[in-house]
């Protein structure tokens, strides 16, 4: 079977570039849309860039919010702990169907963190998982983290990876339930001064993993 057959079987995914919003629609769009879907609803990856905002997991423990200031606070129904967006980070949302896929919540977790490093990679920064603390890390510093939901075998939250954003908020909190974990942006090992490099790479990095044809959403 040639090269071009195999990628007509693949399954689409549908990409939307959301561009700036506030956290609270978007989240509250991917559950409507995660609660609507069935069977045969076509998979989307959203991908957008947050005012900024602190998010707080289902475990999330408030202490973690060391200083929010002037940023806001929001509960939210993903898994983990306290985490910062802003503008010049990458958020993505994979909005799969991981039955339909055949992955199983551990292996999603790992697909998403192997398409950040190679996406990385591609600009010679050598990156690493680390067991018990999901995310991406470049030496002791983590330059991606994760925070995911699965209902009905379907997943929404996703990805948020750093690439040239003001990191003075992650001091305010403790990040990912770690006191004094350091962050890092690409920008500062050597990668894309911007996102707009970084996202095609990242997208397909995404594709590649779950095995899917990208397609523009056209509505």
């Amino acid at each position: 079977m040639d090269h071009l057959s195999q990628a007509s079987e693949r399954p689409i995914a549908r990409v939307r570039e959301l561009g700036r919003q506030a956290y609270e629609p978007v989240w509250h769009a991917m559950q409507r849309f995660t609660d609507a879907r069935d069977e045969n609803s076509t998979d989307e990856i959203w991908v957008v860039e947050h005012d900024p905002v602190f998010t707080l997991g289902q475990a999330g423990k408030p202490e973690h919010v060391l200083m929010p200031g002037d940023i806001p606070v929001l509960h939210v129904d993903r898994g983990g702990q306290v985490t910062y967006h802003g503008p010049g980070q990458i958020v993505v949302y994979p909005l799969l169907d991981l039955r339909r896929l055949k992955i199983g919540v551990r292996e999603y977790v790992c697909k998403i963190e192997q398409a950040i490093i190679d996406t990385l990679l591609e600009w010679n920064i050598i990156a690493q998982r680390r067991e018990g603390a999901p995310g991406v890390y470049v030496g002791e510093a983590k330059i991606a983290a994760l925070g995911i939901r699965v209902r009905r075998g379907c997943s929404f939250h996703g990805l948020a990876f750093n690439i040239n954003m003001d990191l003075s908020p992650f001091q305010r909190i403790n990040p990912c339930g770690y006191a004094g974990m350091q962050v890092i942006n690409m920008a500062d090992v050597g990668g894309a001064g911007g996102m707009e490099p970084v996202k095609p790479v990242l997208l397909a990095e995404l594709a590649r993993q779950f095995g899917l044809r990208l397609e523009r959403a056209q509505d």
